[in-house]
């Protein structure tokens, strides 16, 4: 019962109590003594050793907080480092952009002076192997994993490059890098700005004034805000981006939690909001800050939203720093918008030694007294968790032919070689004869669709072509600019703005 390491879990282990407020303070001392006691019973007697950081860091802590929600997460010194790199909008990566396929990795883009640029990766390239793991042998969900693993430390890399007879070798060390938060500007249609937010952190309300700026400001005639895939991040950020489009003194978000006095967040008295009209994007990924906004947009009457129900994600996480260099993400309140929806859905978790689900206390589980919600010109909104879109558009499904060519990568790999032989402008359009090409190629691969599938399928193709082609020439930006055209969502959006 000496080994400082165990002092330290089990001083981690009392921190994570005390802030959770799981045990009276007069309580700590003898459940502690419990839990070292069974610690110390299972370290001299278990048929296996017993090592003392899986115990407390993947068994003990997270167990306790799973009685909580599922929100509330134990860090360990490693995770909380990364966490903190989160926050500052770092991480380390390679600086490439790469199509994902099953058992194929190709290479989009790399950019400036990143590492991939440095190596000589280009457009094209494929990634057949990662540190001695070959990519045809995985799936996506694999690949995925292999990715995010390969960016923590050097990485070699086995790529073949079109054209080239022989495999090239490379290894790539990776760097702390800036992950800009909006990560798209564009127009979608004339007078109609489009910004893509990824995720809230510091910059993002001065970066999305930018973005607008650099549109045209308040010449715009509408903006589409996309806020799709979008999991939140920094709340003060959420507030910046509302107060771009909200009158002074508007209310935001409201917060409400046991211990936490309420607070409502209002547009600060010196702002100047944008008034062109609003269409907001959202899915089932959109989550945390980014229903904040939706929210107040909604509640507010200022913007039109579309899409799909939002995650439904409205928990106030306070972050302790625990010993060691752990931390702890504590669920402290809840988050409600302008008409007093709760965002956050109804939670459910595991039952403590049983199999079953249970639902949390009725504080969080559900945590609206009232069920009819209106906007402030009166307009009834849904509540139960979530931001209900004003149009709902879900993405379009896939048919069998479009199904085939997505899976076997022929719009990549087709770009690929394209290019490998035809130098391409800025103005370049798919013709018939790129499209003949296109069909000889899929042919030559075992895909051969009737001529009635393949010309109802014509739009869909060209823009498809033309948008890997773009990815591979000129950037993934101007890909999305592409893909933009086809986007039912988008297409709505621009339609509900009245362009």
């Amino acid at each position: 019962m000496s080994c400082p390491g165990l002092k330290t879990a089990a001083a981690l282990l009392l921190c994570s109590l005390t802030a959770s407020g799981l045990l009276a303070a007069d309580d700590l001392a003898s459940q502690m003594k419990s839990v070292l006691d069974a610690y110390s019973a299972a370290e001299q007697n278990a048929a296996d050793p017993v090592s003392m950081e899986p115990v407390f860091y993947q068994g003990a802590i997270p167990a306790l907080l799973r009685t909580l929600d599922p929100h509330s997460i134990f860090f360990d010194p490693d995770q909380f480092e990364q966490l903190r790199k989160m926050e500052q909008s770092t991480q380390k990566g390679f600086g490439s952009v790469v199509s994902l396929l099953p058992g194929r990795v190709i290479v989009l883009q790399t950019l400036p002076g990143t590492p991939s640029a440095k190596a000589g990766l280009v457009p094209g390239d494929e990634i057949v192997g990662i540190n001695g793991y070959l990519i045809s042998r995985l799936d996506l969900d694999q690949l995925t994993e292999l990715l995010s693993q390969s960016r923590q430390r050097a990485a070699q890399l086995d790529v073949r490059r079109p054209g080239a007879a022989r495999l090239m070798h490379l290894t790539l060390i990776p760097e702390d890098m800036q992950s800009p938060s909006v990560e798209r500007t564009f127009f979608v249609a004339a007078g109609i700005g489009y910004i893509r937010v990824s995720s809230f952190d510091q910059r993002t309300g001065s970066d999305i004034r930018q973005a607008i700026e650099k549109l045209g400001g308040e010449h715009l005639a509408g903006l589409v805000l996309d806020l799709r895939n979008n999991p939140g991040g920094v709340v003060d950020a959420a507030l910046d981006t509302a107060s771009l489009f909200l009158d002074p003194g508007a209310k935001i978000v409201t917060v409400r939690g046991r211990h936490v006095p309420e607070k409502v967040e209002t547009v600060p008295p010196l702002a100047k909001p944008y008034k062109f009209k609003l269409a907001i994007l959202i899915n089932a990924k959109t989550a945390s800050a980014a229903e904040i906004v939706s929210g107040a947009m909604q509640d507010l009457d200022r913007a039109v939203i579309l899409g799909e129900t939002s995650y439904g994600k409205g928990l106030v996480q306070s972050v302790y720093p625990l010993t060691a260099g752990a931390g702890l993400a504590l669920t402290t309140a809840l988050y409600y918008t302008p008409s007093g929806r709760s965002i956050q859905k109804p939670l459910s978790v595991q039952h403590p030694g049983e199999g079953g689900t249970f639902e949390l206390g009725a504080a969080t589980a559900h945590p609206n007294q009232q069920t009819d919600f209106h906007t402030s010109k009166g307009r009834p909104v849904a509540g139960g968790g979530g931001i209900h879109p004003d149009i709902v558009v879900g993405p379009p499904a896939m048919n069998p032919l479009e199904a085939a060519l997505e899976a076997s990568g022929s719009f990549t790999n087709f770009a690929t070689e394209y290019l490998r032989d035809h130098k391409i402008t800025p103005d370049f359009d798919i013709t018939a004869a790129v499209l003949n090409a296109f069909q000889i190629f899929c042919s030559d691969r075992s895909i051969q669709p009737s001529l009635s599938d393949w010309l109802s399928e014509r739009d869909y193709i060209s823009n498809r072509l033309k948008t890997e082609i773009f990815n591979q020439a000129f950037g993934v930006e101007r890909g999305d600019e592409v893909e933009a055209q086809r986007d039912p969502v988008i297409l709505k959006a621009i339609q509900a703005l009245g362009a």
